[in-house]
């Protein structure tokens, strides 16, 4: 799915602003997209809602809500193809235009459009949006059928959390460690092109060398037209051309796309009247034993899981502050961030590539572990997630292959995004792991032409690394690990020893390791003596990543850290969070804790390839 763009075939008009906004229930009401919203409210879009007004209702509500506006057509718009598209809706849409559904979408973080070209009137068009932030066994990220959350054990039975069929869910019990912000959250736009149009533009760098590239291109189009493809320099020249639907592109003295040093060609693909812009940049990316190359170099990842977070816009987009943590961590010599747990905004991804920061992009799949807590996030019982017809696994497997396919298909030809990751904290060690990721793994490999590694983030389970299927799928391992936190602390000579011994197996397998989250809870502005640093102090998140850091320092096998987390994040309560989560090297309003100033001084004395590692 192609990026919407202004070009001389395409005209892109923004519906993006104030709409009128009601909460639901549980219950789905379709009669309320047929005439105007009734004692509503005005609601930003896009944003997430939850945080918008100050009431309880509506940060904790369970169910839906509608979004509404009108919206005009103008007559330029009228002579060609018109589309309606939504970069993301959380996590489950309806769309209704003069009271009739045009479509629906399932998933909260990728987008989905909709022809409206025969669906429209001229003029006062009543554009209706019923928007669901359920989460459960079905959805992505996974939710519970009841209890308290993911950390909230002292909610375990607190509310009937059984399996049995006409249980009716009363409110959502995330199994993810982050609020389920949701609405309208990224932007909402109308678009035109001919009828004759191109739908994609899928490239591959099918041989690159220091001095020259070849490039594969394929159009998907609908209708009838002949079909060019140019590539442009940054400096505007013309350097390869082909005509067809696909081919191949030969690119003499090839500028490549390097981390922090970005290149963009400018692909210009024409197809009849309609003509596209594809701003693209040239590297290669793959796996050497335990190393993790770009360009053919090694590479070492600095950088951060994070957290599309801000307040009050929630998952909201915030462009601005998207602007503003790249440029933070270029400042701290960071390279590189996951988009945990979810994929982010085009936007974002367009602004990586720009910059050249390198991207771990994942999917939503997150909370596919029944076994978090022993179960008390599923009411003390615990629910099998493989190998039962109502276990997790079953009832969200086909959901994941559908999120597969819309993540690659948008993500497929961004330069920054280098390997590909199918989920995050699965319980990767049980029975039936394996026969649930080998076909989500192979599908990924399928799906996307430029091969990029795959791997999966894996939590601390029973069975160590060997029994982990990421020692048998992922080609990179990627490990969330708090040896020193939830496992030890404030102690961390013993629990550095059991990350040791763990690394020490990880190394044997003989595939690269990243750190994907490694992190101590932190309120700014607590303090101790540095001698004797206490739990929840700036000074004790230091030492913790200290001595962290000089184990991850004595294994070649381990190729990246991304400390967990950029910044504070909001979650839902309980007693482990103040506030949210408070493991972020900044605040949430991007105030730096002494931490951000220890890897400022870290990972600008790493260089970006070829690190020498201390032994």
């Amino acid at each position: 799915m192609l990026y919407p763009i202004q070009t001389k075939s395409r005209i892109v008009s923004s519906l993006d602003g104030m709409w009128e906004f009601v909460l639901g229930d549980s219950h789905l009401n379709e009669s309320l997209a047929e005439k105007r919203l009734e004692e509503s409210r005005p609601m930003p879009v896009p944003s997430s809602y939850n945080d918008i007004y100050e009431d309880k209702e509506l940060r904790d509500h369970f169910g839906w809500v509608y979004y509404q506006r009108h919206f005009d057509i103008p007559a330029k718009l009228t002579e060609d193809r018109l589309v309606l598209r939504f970069d993301a809706v959380t996590h489950f849409a309806k769309v209704y235009i003069n009271g009739k559904e045009v479509c629906e979408h399932k998933g909260g973080f990728l987008p989905f459009e909709v022809d409206i070209t025969d669906k429209v009137k001229d003029c006062n068009n009543l554009l209706t949006v019923a928007v669901s932030n359920v989460v459960n066994y079905e959805t992505l990220p996974i939710g519970g059928l009841g209890g308290g959350g993911m950390l909230d054990a002292l909610s375990m039975g607190s509310e009937k959390a059984d399996l049995a069929e006409d249980f009716v869910q009363t409110k959502n019990s995330p199994n993810f460690d982050f609020f389920n912000y949701a609405g309208i959250t990224r932007h909402v736009r109308l678009y035109t092109s001919p009828k004759a149009y191109i739908f994609d533009i899928t490239m591959t760098n099918d041989e690159v060398s220091e001095n020259e590239a070849v490039l594969g291109y394929k159009l998907d189009v609908c209708g009838k037209a002949d079909a060019k493809i140019y590539v442009y320099d940054e400096d505007g020249n013309c350097v390869a051309q082909s005509e067809g639907l696909e081919g191949q592109l030969s690119i003499k003295d090839v500028k490549l796309w390097w981390p922090l040093n970005a290149y963009l060609y400018d692909i210009v693909a024409v197809y009849g009247e309609d003509e596209y812009h594809l701003p693209y940049g040239i590297r290669t990316v793959r796996v050497d034993g335990n190393k993790f190359l770009i360009n053919e170099k090694p590479f070492y990842f600095k950088g951060y899981g994070k957290h599309e977070d801000t307040f009050p816009n929630g998952h909201g987009i915030n462009e601005v502050m998207n602007y503003k943590d790249l440029s933070l961590m270029a400042w701290q010599g960071a390279n590189s961030y996951r988009t945990s747990h979810y994929p982010y905004s085009e936007e974002m991804m367009r602004l990586s590539d720009r910059l050249g920061f390198v991207v771990i992009d994942e999917t939503p799949a997150v909370g596919i572990n029944g076994m978090f807590g022993g179960g008390a996030n599923f009411g003390g019982q615990p629910l099998p997630t493989f190998g039962h017809e109502k276990s997790i696994g079953t009832l969200v497997f086909d959901h994941h292959k559908e999120v597969i396919h819309e993540w690659i298909a948008r993500d497929k030809n961004y330069a920054s995004v280098v390997m590909w990751s199918v989920a995050n904290e699965a319980d990767t060690s049980s029975e039936g792991a394996y026969e649930y990721f080998k076909p989500l793994f192979d599908l990924t490999r399928e799906l996307d032409l430029q091969k990029r590694p795959v791997t999966l983030v894996s939590v601390l389970m029973d069975g160590g690394p060997r029994a982990d299927v990421s020692s048998k799928l992922s080609d990179v391992i990627c490990i969330n690990r708090y040896y020193g936190w939830y496992f030890g602390g404030p102690d961390l000579v013993g629990p550095m020893k059991s990350f040791r011994e763990e690394l020490d197996i990880w190394a044997e397998i003989g595939k690269p390791v990243i750190i994907t989250e490694y992190g101590a809870d932190t309120v700014a502005g607590m303090h101790d003596t540095a001698d004797n640093p206490v739990m929840y102090t700036e000074e004790y998140q230091v030492a913790y990543y200290k001595a962290n850091n000089q184990v991850i320092d004595e294994y070649d096998c381990v190729v990246g850290e991304h400390p967990w987390n950029f910044a504070d994040f909001a979650t839902d309560q309980n007693l482990l969070r103040v506030q949210g989560n408070k493991k972020g090297i900044f605040t949430r309003d991007r105030k730096p804790k002494l931490a951000a100033h220890y890897f400022k001084e870290r990972w600008n004395s790493i260089p970006h390839f070829n690190w020498e590692k201390r032994k």
